[in-house]
């Protein structure tokens, strides 16, 4: 502690004093009252907290702050990649704060593990790298939503139309499986809380996520996590664990936070025996690439390409697919349907921002008619 207030007070006094040798001379007692009120700021922020990315985190809207070098800060509000004034002093620094918010994860950072994924205990997402393995040490936060979003809030922003909304109700309302698609930061945690948030108040909700992300307006929600293994490897439970634990526990729907292994495989079983209207996200470039991420993380289950397919065409009936421009702006940019032609799955397009009406309507109106849901304009 004497050690670190001395680099601190050492710093204020360059800076307030103007010598560049400074840094190499005893601190002599700070009698400037705005100086002392500094130092006692930098003090606190190298020890409390995310140190001098607060401010960043508090900004509005704010979902990842990156920090690739001292004088290389950068954060997303939902507008792209923005360059923060915030900077540290230098590498030392950054380490210092990656080890100790690992530390408050229960987990360890140093020269012999030098990177870490881990959920803060707030949900803030960490994954920090130190060298050799890169450069310089850098820090990744994905920030959890703050504010819970309905599907008429995302109309208001501009991120869906009216009509879009409508129909992503009905698939709700008819109790259609769902996966959202899309790359990093499309949105695709924001729109799979707002239609969950369009459920029956009667419904129960378990929801297995890595990270308590989804915001979700419901009361009858229950959340399952994941647990690390502990520093002698031991103790860990993932998500298959959690998915089988979830089939107990008289669940009207099923809500995977992403789909990125074999979880993937209980899930679309538990699908298949009357838990219908799950829904989960997952990533792709495109609607028409899901079948082939589905048939990857199939096999990571053990699955065939043939038992892949049969799974998932009798356990998903519909993508939503976002895109994010270059401007950083969000939007549905397809809905279609996931069908099955003998061992193939097969995307027919329900609607699309480019194309309006796809061939895969006259189908999706039949199927919630059947369920005795009004048919949306989108899709008559």
């Amino acid at each position: 502690m004497p050690d670190l207030i001395g680099r601190v007070r050492r710093r204020m006094l360059d800076e307030h004093a103007g010598r560049a040798d400074s840094m190499h001379s005893e601190a002599g007692p700070i009698t400037d009252d705005a100086a002392i009120a500094s130092l006692h700021a930098r003090v606190a922020a190298e020890l409390h907290g995310a140190g001098p990315l607060e401010p960043v985190l508090g900004l509005l809207g704010v979902t990842d702050v990156l920090v690739n070098a001292p004088d290389s800060v950068w954060f997303d509000r939902g507008r792209g990649l923005e360059r923060s004034a915030v900077s540290f002093p230098d590498d030392a620094a950054i380490r210092r704060l990656a080890q100790r918010l690992a530390g408050s994860a229960g987990r360890r950072l140093d020269d012999a593990m030098p990177f870490v994924d881990a959920a803060l205990p707030d949900g803030t997402r960490l994954h920090a790298l130190l060298p050799p393995l890169v450069a310089h040490p850098t820090v990744s936060l994905r920030v959890l939503a703050r504010q819970r979003y309905g599907l008429a809030d995302l109309v208001s922003s501009g991120a869906l139309a009216e009509p879009v909304a409508e129909l992503l109700r009905s698939l709700v309302a008819a109790r259609l499986a769902f996966v959202i698609t899309g790359g990093t930061g499309s949105g695709k945690t924001t729109l799979l809380a707002a239609m969950l948030g369009c459920c029956d108040r009667a419904e129960r909700l378990i929801v297995i996520e890595d990270a308590p992300e989804l915001a979700i307006d419901h009361e009858h929600l229950v959340r399952l996590l994941p647990k690390t293994a502990n520093v002698e490897g031991a103790g860990q439970i993932g998500p298959r664990t959690l998915v089988r634990n979830a089939l107990r526990m008289r669940p009207d729907r099923l809500i995977v936070g992403e789909f990125r292994g074999a979880e993937m495989v209980d899930l679309l079983v538990a699908l298949n025996t009357g838990h219908d209207g799950g829904a989960a996200t997952m990533h792709a470039n495109s609607a028409s690439d899901v079948p082939a991420r589905f048939t990857a993380l199939g096999a990571l289950g053990g699955l065939s390409r043939s038992a892949v397919t049969s799974l998932v065409a009798s356990a998903v009936h519909v993508i939503v697919h976002l895109r994010r421009d270059r401007r950083g702006l969000r939007a549905v940019d397809e809905i279609a349907l996931l069908d099955r032609a003998g061992d193939e799955l097969v995307v027919s397009t329900v609607w699309s921002a480019g194309g309006g009406r796809g061939a895969g309507a006259p189908s999706l109106a039949a199927f919630l008619d059947s369920r005795g849901c009004p048919v949306p304009v989108l899709v008559r």
